[in-house]
């Protein structure tokens, strides 16, 4: 059964867009009668089936419904530098929406190699997961911030930095837990700056340490996401 995306969705009839009308008949082929299957990214999956394959405005009806499917128990927040290469920073994306995260903020460091990025092309990136994957809750991708504005900002819950020191740091599988609302920040392929560590720590980051080895960005950012869904 075919997946979309439909965050509008709402009632026992819907009409996809143009765009998604289009993908539907024109390349899926669906015609009448078809069932498909919708997530709204806020916790509902819904079941349907075509009523009028028009290839401009197909309309369905939804015959079964359920919310707070695959709702977690805690909330993960990761500010994470994107790296000079954009697939590798796209794959984050993708792996982190079908492991678990809530919320994803790029963040702009002293040692960062890529210093701004496309919002909507992020958005299509993570629309493409929660489709394929069919994940309920869609996480939430801001626009990029600097680190002062994630370190002074506020945030209702634990705040660690994940850095490669050589001082002691909790394990980041020890410190989150099946309830637990986190905010976690990975830095570049260079680290943080000591000036950074610093001062994510006076403003009550707490530092942790993600294991032996050492690890790409985007592969730091999933470690995370998973240490979360199996806490």
């Amino acid at each position: 059964m075919h997946s979309f995306y439909c965050p509008d969705i709402n009632g026992n009839q819907y009409t996809f867009n143009e765009e998604e009308s289009k993908h539907c008949v024109r390349v899926l082929r669906l015609r009448e009668g078809d069932e498909v299957q919708i997530v709204d990214g806020r916790g509902g999956l819904y079941k349907a089936r075509i009523v009028d394959p028009n290839h401009k405005a197909c309309t369905l009806e939804v015959y079964e419904s359920a919310q707070e499917v695959g709702k977690r128990s805690y909330y993960l927040h990761i500010a994470i530098a994107p790296t000079k290469s954009v697939d590798r920073f796209e794959w984050f994306l993708e792996k982190a929406t079908e492991v678990g995260v809530d919320e994803i903020s790029p963040l702009r460091t002293e040692h960062s190699e890529r210093k701004q990025i496309k919002l909507d092309r992020c958005d299509k990136i993570v629309n493409a997961a929660v489709k394929q994957c069919l994940i309920s809750y869609r996480p939430q991708v801001n626009e990029m911030l600097s680190f002062a504005a994630i370190v002074n900002g506020k945030f209702d819950g634990d705040k660690y930095i994940a850095y490669c020191g050589e001082e002691t740091k909790e394990d980041i599988k020890t410190v989150l837990s099946p309830t637990s609302r986190a905010l976690v920040l990975i830095g570049p392929e260079g680290d943080f700056s000591p000036e950074e560590v610093r001062l994510a720590i006076a403003n009550g980051f707490k530092p942790v340490t993600l294991g032996m080895n050492r690890l790409r960005t985007e592969t730091a950012g999933v470690l995370v996401c998973a240490a979360a869904a199996l806490s």
